[in-house]
């Protein structure tokens, strides 16, 4: 038996035919966007949220940087001290702090997360996270409020500070935005050729991107609006392009609840 679209879903769908179809850039394509966002930072933050009330100790770095993306992607900036964001790194820097101080013959009471103080190892990630929400808040605003003023300088600080905090920079992440900014700014694309892709992969990766902003509307209003048709097909094209455009498929992402909606069509 067929779901009956949401409520949000619905409101879509009236947009879309009003507009006569959902296109790329429409209000409808966006709106459809903004739910997805919704949707993945909604399930993935009940995962990390369940574990951190039943499991805090089983946290881990690549549980934090999920939550944390998906916040970012939803917000649209850095969240905030006190969010589940917030929360989960800082477990997550607790529990890697006890792993290396478990393997050095040391251990780390549970009471130190309640004030005691935190060993050297925990103490030093916790400091390189603070360090790095302290510079995306600074060049967050700023490419928010001032593009045009992002420095060179300042994207240089957030890029190290964010590999030191998580050990990566996340692709099209706030550091890679940054600065992609900076480039715009100095006008120099063609001397940055070592750091910045070139015109024809750029062109390529806008390419893929709108193939998998096509696919995403399609299945994307299928989903909301008549998920008991999603096909297998739809689910793989959807994954695919997300998989060429972003480098990766979200957790709890279109993709992936266009595949969990396949597999409850063709339950017996």
């Amino acid at each position: 038996m067929a779901a009956k679209p949401t409520e949000a879903g619905q409101v879509i769908s009236d947009i879309a035919r009003a507009e006569g179809g959902t296109t790329k850039g429409s209000q409808s394509a966006q709106m459809q966007s903004e739910l997805a966002k919704q949707r993945n930072f909604d399930q993935v933050s009940s995962d990390v949220g369940s574990k951190l009330d039943a499991a805090p100790e089983s946290i881990t770095k690549e549980d934090a940087q999920a939550v944390h993306r998906a916040q970012t992607r939803l917000e649209g900036q850095q969240p905030p001290s006190g969010s589940i964001s917030s929360v989960a790194q800082h477990q997550a820097a607790v529990n890697e702090g006890a792993t290396g101080s478990s393997a050095s013959g040391t251990t780390t009471a549970s009471s130190d997360i309640g004030g005691a103080p935190l060993d050297p190892t925990t103490q030093s990630q916790m400091d390189r996270q603070a360090n790095y929400q302290d510079a995306a808040s600074k060049v967050g605003g700023k490419l928010v409020n001032e593009p045009g003023n992002v420095t060179k300088e300042e994207a240089d600080l957030l890029h190290s500070r964010e590999q030191r905090a998580f050990g990566v920079t996340e692709k099209g992440g706030l550091a890679s935005q940054a600065q992609h900014q900076v480039a715009e700014n100095e006008g120099a694309t063609s001397t940055l050729s070592n750091a910045m892709p070139s015109d024809s992969t750029m062109q390529s990766q806008m390419d893929r991107q709108v193939n998998y902003e096509n696919a995403a509307a399609e299945v994307g209003s299928k989903l909301a609006n008549d998920p008991g048709n999603i096909t297998k097909e739809d689910a793989d094209l959807l994954h695919s392009r997300e998989h060429r455009a972003l480098g990766h498929t979200e957790k709890g992402g279109l993709a992936a609840q266009a595949q969990h909606q396949v597999a409850e069509n063709t339950k017996p």
